[in-house]
């Protein structure tokens, strides 16, 4: 990939997954609030809420989950493509450079889990 045979290589490209990993987070807090936000409406307006009402938050919640999901894997298997085409030069001795992907895969996981929490709660 580079030819640089330089460090800032790799910590650019990790920028780059910390970036989309907070992307990620943001997306699922997005998609938390999202598909709470009914319970809210419900707790205000002290009425139960329709069907439909409750279904467009659920699912738009649920589904900026799923998103963040995908963002997370997607990022990480993106950023392990880069890494296997770095050079041995452009990777310090003793650098954790899987635990950014590790991370991005638990994020997707959580967020997985809570989609599935949410629709099988509902």
């Amino acid at each position: 990939m580079s030819y640089l045979d330089d460090p800032r290589v790799l910590f650019a490209a990790e920028r780059t997954l910390l970036a989309w990993q907070r992307t990620a987070i943001a997306l699922m807090g997005f998609g938390f609030v999202v598909e709470r936000f009914g319970l809210f409406l419900r707790m205000v307006s002290n009425q139960p809420l329709s069907p439909s009402q409750r279904g467009f938050s659920l699912w738009l919640g649920v589904s900026l989950l799923v998103i963040a999901a995908g963002v997370s894997v997607v990022s990480a298997l993106q950023f392990g493509t880069v890494l296997r085409n770095l050079g041995e030069k452009e990777i310090p001795r003793g650098y954790w450079t899987s635990l950014g992907v590790w991370l991005n895969f638990l994020l997707a996981v959580v967020a997985l889990a809570l989609a599935v929490h949410f629709v099988t709660s509902s």
